[in-house]
């Protein structure tokens, strides 16, 4: 099986492995380390064309277990990290890997952070290099082995 199957194999089993979970991730530190990992996934390259934004905001809005939360708050909370990421990417790093860390406290939360991030850098096709290496920082910031997620 080639590499991408195995990977689109991969992102869609954590996709339903996320709406499985979907009734325990109703908490404001999940809500908002996924948010902030999408952004972190979005301008991995450090840049963020509007396109990419439009398409990874449709992905907010339209995932089942984001639907957890109000669509526009979650909108604002991606924006505001997206924000800090495109003024000066290393420096919002810092800040958006903190918003990230609030899941630490509950593994299940925590992984399904990560599952976030490679569902949401694998959904145009690429879940390129730079994206895989801002999902695996995520993981150390949250203490998760990247093996667990093929990383």
């Amino acid at each position: 099986m080639a590499l991408w199957d195995r990977f689109k194999e991969s992102a869609s089993q954590m996709q339903t492995q996320l709406v499985a979970k979907k009734n325990d991730l109703k908490s404001g530190a999940f809500r908002d380390a996924s948010m902030a990992m999408c952004a972190l996934v979005a301008a991995a390259d450090g840049t963020v064309d509007p396109s990419e934004r439009q398409r990874v905001a449709q992905l907010i809005s339209t995932n089942e277990v984001l639907q957890n939360f109000d669509a526009t708050d979650l909108q604002r909370r991606f924006d505001a990290n997206l924000d800090k990421l495109t003024a000066d990417f290393a420096f919002g790093k810092v800040s958006v890997l903190q918003e990230v860390a609030k899941a630490k406290k509950k593994p299940a939360e925590a992984r399904a952070v990560i599952q976030i991030g490679i569902v949401i850098g694998g959904a145009d096709g690429d879940f390129d290099k730079t994206e895989q290496a801002v999902v695996r920082e995520a993981c150390f910031t949250l203490d998760l082995p990247p093996h667990e997620f093929d990383l």
